[in-house]
């Protein structure tokens, strides 16, 4: 069995004096992270500088809500659903459903993409959302053979992103079902209540096609032929502004609160709760919960519980707290890795090889950074993207 390290190999700026921000729980795991002479970090002073500002609530986001329902509902008047939602059977994705159905009086086609990885308890959190609110629901299902490949892949380029492969398979087959089949209106569950804090770019980087097509060429033997890409430029450029594919987030515009949704869910439709956020994966369960705190010193639920606690709907002192547990308990997680290891088909003694292997980032591999940095500044200025990024 695999022991915790003391410190995680190769971790940039471990050297430096810790220091963790005195309004959240953002701390130097971040090696960019920046705080103020009262021990703010820059994530927070972003969000009171940038996103509470713009942020539209109360009235003026039931209002708005309100104005883009009507949108939506006419440009899909002569149409069997008026939007598609992209569904994971996660509590915002859920909830969001019920928003759009009851609040929104939309007829949404819920899409969900199946990658290999979804817990049963996730299967059925989506049937009982869809049974109940009497959606119709589409299912992509990726190429297990593909997936597997660019997962290991991405494994034998010991990055931290492990995840990106699965993000940018759901996103893209979203986009692409979207534009290909004339919805105009795509809605998510992303909102400020949750996700106002961006996670660091050396933890979780960017939708990048050309990094994930140079690490497959590098360590990948099954060819691509049937796995979704949608690159960066291609959705936030083309689709948007060439197909007027419009992505909204309608959590964005009510008093969101993740733990009342959750109760509500639960009593309305017997919806189950995860650990944590995204743990409806198996491979993002063990990804967030092991993997990156092992090998790389970066703990994800830090940008979570920090989003909260900005939100007001949880205590930085609640938020030290369960950071002190351990993310999900050791024996579940040493089943989990047994059972990725099965699953990708390799050996357990292989895999920790894997994990074990020196740590890497986007730097060491083709990517477009420079370009993706530079849309973002652009898009910030124009005020269409709010959070920081760097």
């Amino acid at each position: 069995m695999m022991q915790k390290r003391i410190m995680p190999k190769n971790v940039k700026n471990y050297h430096r004096k810790y220091q963790i921000c005195t309004n959240c729980v953002m701390d130097t795991s971040d090696s960019k992270i920046t705080f103020d002479s009262k021990g703010v970090c820059d994530f927070c002073n972003d969000y009171y500088d940038n996103i509470l500002p713009k942020w539209k609530q109360g009235v003026e986001g039931k209002e708005e809500l309100k104005r883009i329902s009507n949108q939506i509902r006419k440009a899909g008047k002569e149409k069997k659903y008026d939007c598609l939602i992209g569904m994971s059977g996660g509590v915002d994705s859920s909830y969001l459903c019920y928003i759009a159905k009851k609040a929104m009086h939309l007829r949404p086609l819920v899409f969900c993409v199946d990658t290999g990885w979804n817990l049963d308890i996730a299967t059925k959190n989506i049937v009982r959302i869809v049974k109940a609110l009497d959606l119709a629901m589409y299912t992509e299902v990726i190429d297990w053979q593909e997936m597997r490949d660019l997962q290991l892949a991405f494994f034998k380029a010991q990055v931290p992103y492990q995840d990106l492969p699965q993000d940018h398979a759901i996103f893209a087959s979203l986009y692409n079902y979207a534009v290909k089949n004339g919805f105009k209106y795509v809605l998510t569950g992303a909102n400020n209540a949750t996700e106002c804090i961006r996670p660091p770019i050396e933890w979780v980087y960017q939708n990048d096609l050309t990094l994930i097509k140079d690490i497959h060429k590098k360590y990948g033997s099954v060819p691509l032929n049937t796995f979704p890409t949608c690159s960066m430029l291609m959705y936030r450029g083309y689709y948007t502004y060439i197909r007027g594919m419009k992505k909204v987030a309608p959590l964005n515009f009510i008093k969101y609160d993740k733990e009342k949704a959750k109760r509500f869910l639960q009593n309305q439709f017997g919806w189950e709760p995860y650990e944590n956020k995204h743990y409806e994966n198996v491979f993002t369960r063990w990804y967030e919960g092991f993997y990156l705190p092992y090998k790389f010193g970066y703990d994800k639920r830090r940008v979570y519980f920090s989003n909260e606690i900005l939100a007001g709907t949880l205590t930085r002192k609640e938020a030290l707290k369960e950071l002190a547990n351990t993310p999900y308990p050791a024996e579940a997680q040493q089943e989990d890795r047994k059972y990725i290891a099965k699953k990708l088909g390799i050996s357990t003694a292989e895999f920790d090889c894997m994990i074990d292997g020196p740590n890497k980032s986007f730097e060491d591999y083709k990517n477009s950074w420079n370009t993706i940095r530079l849309g973002t500044i652009v898009l910030r200025k124009l005020g269409v993207e709010k959070k920081k990024f760097r």
